[in-house]
């Protein structure tokens, strides 16, 4: 490819899913990364896709909607272009209702019958044995909208679908790109907005999980106790994550997996017996606002910003990528004032 239309720093998951937005509609697309494919926390295992609840609407919440109803199609052309399995299922969520909670269910479940368009229930049903949490009611609260991918594999079908476009994926670039340039270089990306700025602009919050041997690929994902338990497509199920401000060590494991795991297997009893697989760790980007940021760089004339998904940055990806797509290579800005870097500055 002796030119490109776009340049794209960071081949985390906002940073592929743009350039895969762009290079699907025919742009020549470049994603530069030293670190590789998914090298940084978009490399991951837990890959919950999970909704926000249904009320206090904003448009966050919104965003984050039509995102979730688009991402179905939207990986199943990943998957077509690339070849690979990017983990996707809308499999559903359960989760526990706790004692007294009942009413606040019951509310939530009417306004996601308005809310969510009658594409996706939001409801109270009884417990079921096998692969589902203890209740101390006998009821659990379930979800349709919820769905589950394989992180490290969407980054790497993502990779591949670019490459089936024509696009190059390359550890560095030769000289400075004279066209648009989407950054997209996660916590560290943030890091170096504050030092441009003069207040915090977002930061990196560490988070640990554990992959389980555990066959459950067509049950749904669990929530409980702020734990997620994510059945994967390949057989895996995997459950995560800490929430660490501070840290010393970006992608190493300690004691705190431990703990994720005797909270997984005491909650979940199927899990009681799970071989464990392995354990990761990596650095989430939050901005300083909680939502995504999306659109133009504020300190570089021509370039734009896709970062700060922290923990929903895959479930707000495809509509992310669609967005600003749109703004770079047909000029119509539709990204939510919440998500503009201004916000966050």
């Amino acid at each position: 490819m002796a030119t490109v239309d776009l340049e794209v720093r960071g081949a985390g998951v906002f940073g592929l899913s743009v350039a895969w937005a762009c290079a699907r509609r025919g742009a020549r697309v470049r994603v530069v990364d030293p670190g590789g494919v998914g090298a940084g926390a978009s490399g991951g295992i837990v890959g919950a896709l999970a909704p926000h609840v249904p009320e206090q609407w904003n448009p966050k919440k919104a965003f984050q909607l039509e995102s979730l109803l688009l991402a179905g199609g939207w990986w199943q052309a990943v998957e077509a272009a690339s070849g690979l399995s990017p983990g996707y299922g809308r499999t559903g969520r359960l989760q526990p209702l706790v004692a007294g909670g009942e009413a606040l269910a019951m509310a939530r479940a009417e306004n996601a019958a308005t809310l969510w368009q009658g594409r996706a229930v939001w409801e109270v049903v009884e417990a079921t044995t096998g692969f589902a949490p203890l209740t101390p009611t006998g009821k659990l609260i379930r979800d349709t909208l919820s769905a589950r991918l394989h992180p490290a594999h969407a980054c790497a079908a993502l990779a591949a679908a670019i490459r089936a476009h024509g696009g190059q994926i390359v550890p560095t670039a030769e000289s400075p790109h004279k066209g648009p340039v989407v950054w997209a270089t996660g916590w560290q990306g943030l890091k170096a907005l504050t030092r441009q700025h003069s207040r915090m602009v977002g930061a990196g919050i560490k988070g640990q999980a554990v992959l389980l041997d555990f066959d459950a690929r067509d049950q749904p994902q669990l929530f409980v106790d702020g734990l997620h338990v994510i059945p994967h497509a390949d057989g895996t199920t995997a459950i995560g994550s800490t929430t660490e401000r501070e840290f010393d060590d970006p992608t190493g494991t300690d004691a705190q997996c431990d703990a994720l795991l005797a909270a997984a297997r005491a909650h979940v009893p199927a899990l009681a017996e799970a071989r464990e697989l392995r354990r990761w760790a990596g650095v989430r980007p939050r901005a300083r606002t909680r939502a995504p940021m999306l659109g133009a760089h504020p300190f570089r004339t021509g370039h734009f910003v896709a970062n700060g998904g922290f923990k929903i940055g895959f479930g707000m990806a495809p509509l992310c990528a669609e967005t600003l797509a749109d703004l770079i290579l047909d000029g119509r800005d539709a990204i939510p004032d919440a998500f503009r870097p201004e916000a966050s500055l």
